[in-house]
């Protein structure tokens, strides 16, 4: 099977990771008999550096034409990057926000899996982190808050900022839908996360999530406050199937998720539309700091890459295949520098590409 892929490495360690990332894909697509094509965009930093803009019309039309986007990270150094001197809209993470929203991008999927061989690095309780945990983290990505209108203005002699979080019934449903669609293939749960209590935006999402719910019987549906959840998750977190919930607090919880499991380096993240297209990306951020020193954790960029054969190509046994590597160079041993532990040995980014390549 012959599929085109756009590929933004980006900013930072981005360009590292993906490029161990493209190693297990061209090792899936041999032993599968696939042929994969790359074609290679700017985003984020690096495109203000050549263009002046972090997002061009021409990236996203290659997109377009794509079958499906695997990218790196995003962004700089905040304090120090010339990048954040720039007005909002031109910074790094604006392309972010234009690419989701011109690619219909609005379920992010983040899978939380704490791997056995990894749960002295859990920072949870030790009785809680050997009873392990895997939940995914469905967030809307394309409207609340981040897409509201916004303004900073003077009012009564004082400077003040507004915030928009606005959601109407039908962005709603689609995320509940691709919620509950994915609970049937896991464990058969769904637990939404709002602020019922205090947001009218939160009141609309779980009168929706309701409703959606009774079209999927065999599935089980919990409701959860954003602040009991964020509790829940370092308290409990074996309880969770699959979370589904609004843009701000999606971008929180599974940040703090992220950490329980060792290393946001070991996690993967997929935005998808309405069809079978989407984009693939590690959940960490750009780590300026270790950018072009080969010291990266390329595993969440290889996890994504898996993501993207399970769920924009349909090849469930290549995603597998990559999984299972992972998991079989984690079994031997082999660790970057932020997963390592006692007994284990030490390699660098590249290095862990090429052992886990090697077993697919």
């Amino acid at each position: 099977m012959e599929k085109k892929i756009a590929v933004i490495k980006g900013d930072g360690i981005g360009p590292e990771i993906v490029t161990e990332a493209m190693k297990a894909l061209d090792a899936a697509a041999k032993k599968f008999s696939h042929s994969f094509s790359y074609t290679q965009l700017l985003m984020g930093g690096c495109s203000i550096d050549a263009y002046g803009v972090p997002l061009t019309d021409e990236t996203i039309e290659v997109c377009k034409q794509s079958d499906a986007v695997l990218m790196g990270s995003i962004g700089g150094d905040t304090a120090t990057s010339p990048w954040y001197k720039l007005p909002a809209n031109l910074r790094p993470e604006a392309g972010l926000l234009g690419i989701r929203k011109a690619l219909g991008l609005f379920a992010n999927l983040r899978p939380c899996l704490l791997y056995p061989q990894l749960s002295s690095a859990c920072p949870l309780k030790k009785e809680i982190a050997d009873n392990g945990f895997d939940m995914l983290i469905m967030r809307e990505l394309t409207g609340g808050l981040y897409f509201g209108a916004r303004r900073t203005e003077t009012v009564d002699g004082l400077e003040t900022a507004v915030d928009t979080l606005i959601y109407n019934e039908n962005e709603i449903r689609r995320i509940a839908v691709k919620a509950f669609e994915v609970a049937r293939k896991r464990r058969h749960s769904v637990i939404s996360v709002d602020k019922a209590n205090v947001l009218d935006s939160s009141r609309l999402w779980r009168k929706i999530i309701n409703e959606v719910s009774a079209e999927y019987p065999d599935v089980e549906l919990k409701h959860m406050l954003v602040d009991n959840a964020a509790m829940q998750l370092v308290r409990d977190p074996a309880q969770f199937d699959v979370m589904v919930t609004e843009n701000m607090f999606g971008d929180i919880l599974s940040d703090e998720a992220s950490m329980i499991t060792g290393s946001i380096g070991m996690l993967p993240s997929a935005s998808l539309n309405e069809t079978k297209f989407g984009l693939y990306e590690p959940s960490g951020g750009s780590a300026p700091d270790i950018a072009g020193q080969d010291k990266a954790n390329p595993i969440a960029a290889i996890l994504s890459a898996a993501m993207l054969l399970r769920y924009s190509f349909d090849m469930t046994e290549e995603a597998d295949a990559v999984e299972n590597a992972v998991g079989k160079t984690l079994d031997e041993g082999y660790r970057t520098a932020d997963i390592m532990s006692e007994g284990c040995k030490r390699v660098s980014c590249s290095e862990i590409g090429t052992l886990i390549a090697e077993r697919i």
